[in-house]
């Protein structure tokens, strides 16, 4: 009898299935079995309950039209819990060595053809060949060699009159003559501005207007703007002192989900600036409502902070810029 129970339960233990994880880029990572925590990929975040595409945006400093594009998103409104984004720009593929990529085939950089005859060098390089991904180019065509000048050649006395006579002729670039390098300047000028990488940044429509700021509270400015360490200022005040919209706008979350801010409030005011309003005691408005310039928007307080303050925080096109440029002087 205590061997069938045993049996029993070993049979009933080996049917519980193992949790699995699968997770796509742009798709919910879905967990079977208990919930365990995902950990993202690097350049990835996971959405976390409370998330919204424009906290994503703010805490990894990226513009929320920037995160959508790289995931195919529509309606900025709309993710889910388990979603993995990316929040960092694709990868580009650059070249490397003499090669270069050209419509995703790799040309061969032009090399000197020496032939074998005493005649020497030939007066142009050969011409860029293309060549598909992973295919091995051809060899030299017979009768032509590749090599450096002094290559695989038996040492005798005509070869080496033939390598002294070739090393006498004048090079491809001094033989090209002066008027035409005088004549199409603007034509040589060209390259250069032709590979200056474009930028991957969305740009700003000429329309939307820089928002007519207003100082979000009264209290005297306790730490400035530092790109590196502060990335807005902080004012002083007490637990319940009006925090108010310091620009008209929409509200794109309100929630403590992101660390270091405490109760958060971030207001859309147009498709270049967000404004946020950190470590609130009390927030006062939801998701979605229209704010206009001067409401109250939350009560000051101490939440994930050392002391009661307000950081408030401007930021244009997802960069944090420095509040004080921007707000009227006091």
């Amino acid at each position: 009898m205590p061997v069938l129970c045993v049996t029993l339960f070993a049979a009933c233990a080996s049917k519980a299935p193992a949790p699995t994880e699968t997770r796509q880029p742009g798709r919910p990572a879905v967990m079977s079995g208990d919930a365990v925590p995902v950990v993202a990929r690097p350049g990835y975040y996971i959405v976390k309950k409370g998330d919204t595409l424009y906290s994503i945006s703010h805490l990894n400093e990226r513009d929320y039209r920037e995160v959508a594009a790289w995931n195919g998103i529509v309606d900025p409104s709309v993710i889910k819990v388990g979603q993995e984004l990316r929040v960092t720009p694709p990868g580009d593929m650059a070249p490397s060595g003499d090669a270069a990529v050209v419509s995703g085939a790799v040309a061969v950089a032009p090399a000197v053809v020496i032939d074998s005859t005493p005649s020497g060098v030939s007066s142009s390089p050969a011409p860029l060949t293309p060549i598909a991904s992973g295919a091995v180019p051809s060899a030299a065509p017979v009768g032509q060699k590749t090599e450096p000048k002094g290559g695989r050649v038996a040492y005798s006395a005509q070869a080496w009159k033939d390598l002294q006579a070739v090393e006498k002729l004048p090079s491809a670039a001094t033989s090209v003559p002066v008027t035409a390098s005088v004549s199409t300047p603007v034509a040589q000028s060209q390259p250069a501005a032709q590979s200056k990488p474009a930028e991957s940044k969305p740009v700003a429509a000429a329309s939307e207007d820089e928002p007519d700021w207003v100082w979000p509270g009264t209290g005297k400015v306790l730490a400035t703007f530092n790109d590196s360490s502060n990335k807005g200022v902080d004012l002083a005040g007490n637990i319940g002192d009006p925090v108010i919209a310091a620009g008209p706008g929409k509200v794109v979350y309100v929630g403590s989900g992101l660390r270091g801010y405490g109760n958060l409030v971030i207001i859309k005011h147009n498709n270049n600036f967000l404004s946020a309003y950190a470590h609130n005691s009390e927030i006062l408005v939801k998701e979605g409502q229209a704010v206009q310039k001067g409401q109250k928007i939350a009560a000051l307080g101490n939440s994930d902070t050392d002391r009661p303050k307000l950081h408030f925080e401007i930021r244009r096109q997802g960069k944090p810029v420095d509040p004080v440029k921007y707000l009227p002087p006091r």
